[in-house]
């Protein structure tokens, strides 16, 4: 198994957003996130530690204005953190070896899908197609892809 973690030189080849994003908690503006419409098969890694995170099988559009998933691929890679900031309370979404701040989950997901939306910034993802993952290392993850 590939060994994930945050370094000094993924974190200097962050853009600004992704920086802001990752590091700093951020958000980006609802509706501007480059994988929102991406309907390719793949799989979306933590863009600091690489760590596989959603599959798009797990995708779906939800309306909310980031790319949405019902469940992580890998749940011991995400935590879920309390977040009491902006006057509510909501559930942090965090990569779990890159410490990478991810977006929030709420319990409005599609019932028959297990209920939730991993509500994520695209800025914190990186996209690898289905024809790229067994040559990037996420051969194992091939499973969870839907055929082309």
């Amino acid at each position: 198994m590939a060994a994930y973690q945050k370094t000094e030189k993924a974190i200097a080849q962050l853009s600004p957003e992704q920086y802001y994003v990752t590091q700093q908690s951020g958000t980006e503006r609802p509706g501007t996130g480059a994988y929102l419409y991406n309907k390719q098969p793949g799989i979306y890694v933590d863009v600091v530690s690489g760590e596989p995170l959603f599959a798009s099988a797990d995708k779906y559009e939800s309306g909310c204005g980031w790319p949405s998933f019902t469940k992580p691929i890998v749940s011991t890679n995400v935590k879920e953190l309390r977040d009491a900031s902006h006057g509510m309370i909501r559930t942090e979404v965090r990569s779990a070896h890159g410490d990478s701040h991810l977006g929030h989950v709420f319990p409005d997901g599609p019932r028959d899908r297990g209920g939730l939306r991993y509500c994520i910034n695209s800025a914190s993802l990186r996209f690898v197609h289905r024809d790229d993952m067994e040559a990037e290392g996420y051969g194992e993850y091939l499973d969870q892809v839907e055929e082309i």
